[in-house]
């Protein structure tokens, strides 16, 4: 029996839902291996987070998760709250992601990471969003970027 993708899935219950999304794309690849979960999402925007774990630790002295593991939940959240705009799965691609850090993480804390799609284009989805401990008016880095859409059906 073939597997089905996750267009198929999110066409199957009524649009993309990043919740059954995530359930489905977060055991597997680097998503899955970092442990993200869905938080939750509105129409423009989705939340995910990842547990501290040692073994994502990018400076052993200090705790601190290593860049890429924000980098990769900001990535995913961003990318996702393009077709939570869309309400469909539509292939893409990071054209860019950049990464304004304000400040690390405390050791054993949660990260949430909450991406924001503000505007479409025949072409182009741009994202912006925020890393945070649980409280969004403290983040630890702001992001913007942009993904490359692909397919024949752009809005």
């Amino acid at each position: 029996m073939k597997e089905k993708t996750v267009a198929e899935i999110t066409a199957a219950h009524g649009g993309f839902d990043p919740r059954l999304a995530i359930s489905f794309m977060g055991k597997a690849g680097h998503g899955g291996f970092l442990g993200m979960d869905y938080v939750g999402h509105g129409e423009d925007w989705v939340e995910l987070a990842i547990d501290w774990r040692e073994d994502l630790v990018g400076d052993p002295n200090t705790g601190v998760l290593a860049s890429a593991v924000v980098i990769s939940l900001m990535d995913n959240a961003t990318s996702m709250s393009i077709w939570t705009k869309l309400q469909e799965f539509r292939p893409q691609v990071t054209m860019d992601l950049r990464v304004d850090y304000l400040r690390p993480s405390p050791k054993g804390a949660r990260v949430f990471g909450r991406g924001y799609c503000y505007h479409l284009s025949h072409s182009i989805g741009f994202v912006r969003g925020v890393a945070h401990n649980g409280n969004l008016d403290e983040p630890l880095a702001h992001v913007s970027g942009t993904f490359i859409r692909v397919g024949d059906r752009l809005g």
